[in-house]
């Protein structure tokens, strides 16, 4: 992405929805910031600083409730791979007892210790209700680059931060960030291999599948409202559609081989494997479980397809040379191009949201690694080094970072890194492996 210029104007008042009104504070100066450059793999992290909230009415649930606030906002923060969060202990100026408008700080206080962001926050609450200022500043040019004020429910505060960590992504990158989006995965923490889901950070994993059976190849639709994914719970492996406002499933269970199921971008229709009509096969079906038409047609098995982000071409694995390889396909023509040819042994191809890079895991002497490559099918980028096996690589839905399953520490858990391979992290701790995850579109609305 090409650096260009961001001019900050008066702002245009967003509504946030919660359980009540949130507003946005005007913003007064007209001064011009960098976008971050995530294009570029020697990204420099930016020095921030997140000082406590001040509280305003003081009391020790405020208090709790206001700390509590910070730890998640500078987390989040962290947790894109832009930031470097500054030590508390350095800081200067004490945003609990002094000013946190523009006129009120001394930017000096911030530049001499390296900071070149700041946010800074003003948080009441009262009876349950919250009300939150937060504000980001150029401390180099002692200007606000944000203002924004939420009010909510203490059940609304994840929600109200993540609002306020999307704007800033989106002021720095052009970008909203990762802030509204989910991950599903499979697990076998039950004893059996459910499907579960939870925030983009790790929060709140919930148990999608209950069926004490063999359960893969979570799939989000396009707008989240539907997760496929393929099930033995009948014996033989189906994939079924779960309507996740309604918590109700169709399925698709043709003879044979049912599984690695796909959704197309911004239609009711998915691409999967079916054996039905003998080799295994990349078919084109509506979210209902009718075969639109077959897409593949040579002989071997093709299997695990994924969708470019404008639909008209998907990548899938293949053993027609006589080893599992990637190959890129056009919807329209059918021509088929075959994309790897380092190694005998690439599989599980994920396509990158903004449409120029696949991700895809590839045995490299002898243990299994994350590697990425361009369409050209020139210079692939191993991102996984000496960590164990590591598979199923799953983009975040601005690009910035990369979900994949690991047993660099034993058994299989799922970990994120940026798209570059760096800050390699475990995401969440529970019971069992933890395998197959599958990133999720951005959703503000839940």
């Amino acid at each position: 992405m090409t650096v260009r210029w961001l001019r900050c104007t008066l702002v245009v008042i967003v509504a946030l929805f919660l359980n009540g009104p949130a507003l946005c504070l005007a913003q007064s100066d007209q001064d011009q910031y960098d976008y971050i450059d995530i294009s570029n793999p020697f990204l420099r992290k930016i020095p921030l600083a997140v000082p406590l909230f001040k509280n305003e009415t003081g009391s020790g649930e405020e208090k709790r409730l206001s700390n509590s606030s910070v730890e998640l906002l500078a987390a989040s923060l962290e947790f894109t791979g832009y930031f470097k969060l500054l030590d508390r202990g350095a800081f200067l100026f004490d945003a609990q007892k002094d000013g946190i408008l523009t006129p009120q700080i001394n930017f000096a206080n911030w530049t001499v210790i390296g900071s070149e962001l700041l946010i800074t926050g003003l948080f009441k609450e009262v009876n349950g209700n919250i009300t939150m200022e937060l504000r980001l500043f150029d401390t180099f040019k002692a200007r606000r680059i944000i203002g924004k004020k939420y009010t909510g429910k203490k059940a609304d505060l994840r929600r109200m931060i993540h609002r306020f960590c999307s704007e800033v992504i989106k002021h720095l990158t052009g970008h909203r960030g990762v802030f509204g989006s989910k991950i599903a995965f499979v697990s076998n923490g039950s004893g059996n291999k459910e499907i579960y889901t939870c925030a983009f950070d790790g929060y709140n994993a919930q148990q999608m599948t209950r069926n004490r059976s063999i359960n893969l190849s979570p799939a989000w639709s396009s707008d989240g409202r539907y997760l496929a994914y393929t099930s033995y719970k009948k014996k033989t492996p189906g994939i079924f559609i779960k309507n996740l406002a309604e918590m109700q499933e169709t399925s698709i269970n043709k003879k044979g081989l049912n599984i690695t199921p796909a959704w197309v971008p911004g239609r009711f229709e998915l691409a999967a494997t079916l054996s039905f009509a003998g080799d295994q096969e990349i078919y084109l079906l509506t979210g209902s479980g009718k075969v639109i038409k077959r897409l593949t047609n040579i002989r071997g098995i093709d299997v695990s397809p994924t969708w470019s982000p404008d639909g008209k071409k998907f990548a899938f694995v293949s053993n027609r040379a006589g080893s599992p390889q990637v190959y890129v396909q056009d919807l329209a023509t059918g021509k088929v191009r075959r994309l790897t040819y380092e190694g005998n042994y690439n599989t599980q191809p994920s396509w990158s949201p903004q449409g120029d890079k696949i991700a895809y895991a590839s045995v490299v002497d002898g243990r299994r690694n994350i590697v990425v490559m361009g369409l050209d099918g020139l210079e692939p980028l191993q991102l996984t080094y000496e960590s164990g096996d590591n598979e199923a690589p799953s983009w975040s839905p601005d690009g910035s970072l990369i979900a994949f399953s690991s047993n660099r520490e034993g058994p299989f858990r799922i970990y994120v890194m940026t798209a570059f391979g760096t800050d390699q992290r475990r995401l969440l701790v529970m019971p069992g492996e933890q395998t197959n995850p599958k990133w999720s579109m951005n959703d503000f609305n839940n």
